[in-house]
């Protein structure tokens, strides 16, 4: 297995949020650098304003014009922005979203060729960053966009649980329509083998929520589960994976059911994420599955009622890190260990003389 550091890249996210911030927190654990090179897709003209108004006075960037200039020792820091540039903290602005995805697109060029190994996205405003070149609902669809990917799956990760979605961010009227055996069956899926090379759990357990109040109740309360979701679970388990449910949230996630399973796969964003945020608001991560790359992200937004007042934490930001290095190690160990498997023994076996040694081996006693 590769043991070189790992290339990180970070996109600057919105500049008028705290995208700024919570990189900077995140980066000046010292130890960042001493597992991978970081490498900040943004604006150094824009990151020295932030580190000014937040007095951060113990990171300093290396300006770089390019990933093969990157000290393997600091924080290094591309120019992916014109220098008549203008943050308005706080404010949700064209020039915000402009500014967002071209350091996107330059951090997935990179990524996409192999100069950097992962990408980790810092908060975006979803309505400015809209374009010509961007009409999506968030990073998700943008990077099956942009690495010809047929799926993907939004996968919340943290110590406490993992929790997948069969819907993102569709708004509530439209789920029930979105809710197939098809659409069930391939999230499973994903998640399944996303448990498998990027978390090495080996037999994973996945539950399943329902989609309707108390999963239904027998179909007093809806016949999703009884018509869609079980038919999905069957068909699933038929394919090895294991998959249990339909659950409801509230007994899922109340009684602590939910640390039986590796991980959880919910129907709609708010049933999954708001559990998940109530538990790991400032230490879990978004991560992306089912894509050819790796890319994880904080689980928190823009932020831009407290942005440039010092009170976002940089953690959620460091565990994005964290994890997308995990995940690109493991990803690395179970490539390798799919390339050599291990091979089959023949073995005989002497039924008639169970008491005797095979003949090769009859003198090893007296050998010794």
């Amino acid at each position: 297995m590769n043991k070189t550091p790992i290339v990180v890249g970070i996109t600057q996210g919105d500049m008028n949020g705290i995208g700024y911030e919570v990189i900077m927190k995140a980066l000046s654990d010292s130890e960042i650098t001493g597992f991978c090179v970081p490498v900040v897709y943004g604006s150094p003209k824009v990151a020295a304003y932030h580190r000014k108004v937040l007095n951060i006075t113990n990171l300093n960037f290396n300006n770089i014009r390019s990933v093969a200039e990157a000290h393997p020792k600091k924080v290094n820091i591309i120019n992916c922005l014109g220098d008549d540039v203008h943050v308005e903290l706080g404010k949700s602005t064209r020039e915000g979203g402009q500014s967002s995805l071209a350091a996107l697109e330059a951090a997935v060029t990179d990524l996409t060729a192999g100069r950097i190994d992962v990408m980790v996205t810092a908060p975006i405003d979803k309505s400015n960053i809209q374009s010509g070149s961007f009409r999506f609902n968030g990073h998700t669809d943008w990077l099956k966009s942009k690495t010809g990917s047929h799926d993907a799956l939004m996968l919340m990760i943290s110590e406490a649980m993992k929790v997948g979605f069969v819907t993102e961010h569709l708004p509530l009227k439209d789920v029930p329509g979105a809710i197939t055996i098809g659409n069930i069956l391939a999230k499973l899926r994903l998640l399944n083998s996303s448990l498998l090379q990027d978390f090495a759990i080996r037999g994973p357990r996945i539950g399943v929520m329902g989609l309707n109040p108390h999963a239904g109740d027998s179909g007093l309360l809806g016949h999703e589960e009884r018509d869609i979701i079980i038919p999905a679970i069957t068909r699933a388990n038929e394919e090895g994976i294991f998959a249990f449910g339909p659950y409801s949230a509230d007994g899922l996630f109340g009684s602590g059911a939910f640390r039986q399973f590796d991980a959880v796969l919910a129907m709609y964003h708010d049933q999954g994420m708001g559990a998940f945020k109530a538990l790991a608001f400032d230490t879990g991560v978004n991560y992306t599955a089912g894509l050819p790359v790796i890319r994880t992200s904080p689980v928190h937004g823009t932020a831009f009622d407290i942005s440039g007042k010092n009170k976002a934490s940089g953690l959620s930001m460091r565990q994005a890190i964290y994890s997308a290095v995990d995940i690109f190690r493991n990803r690395e160990m179970h490539e390798e260990i799919n390339r050599n498997p291990l091979q089959p023994q023949k073995i005989e076996i002497y039924p008639e003389h169970v008491d005797e040694l095979p003949p090769e081996t009859e003198n090893y006693d007296q050998a010794l």
